[in-house]
């Protein structure tokens, strides 16, 4: 799969990454190693990610984050 998440909002790609692993809330809590409570907040807005702690979700979830400057 492929998304191209320039315009998405922090919450909409963790989203993403939950339903792209086939996870609900309280599974995807307990495989990145965080409560249901962090989840759904992150996932609502009202809580943000530390870049190194999307990266690491990303790792846990076999998802590569590709950056690519336009011309």
């Amino acid at each position: 799969m492929k998304a191209n998440i320039t315009k998405m909002q922090t919450q909409d790609i963790v989203i993403m990454m939950r339903e792209w692993s086939e996870l609900t809330q309280v599974q995807f809590a307990n495989h990145v190693g965080k409560s249901y409570s962090t989840i759904s907040k992150v996932e609502t807005g009202e809580r943000n990610l530390y870049l190194h702690t999307f990266l690491e979700w990303c790792r846990l979830n076999n998802i590569d984050i590709t950056i690519e400057k336009k011309k």
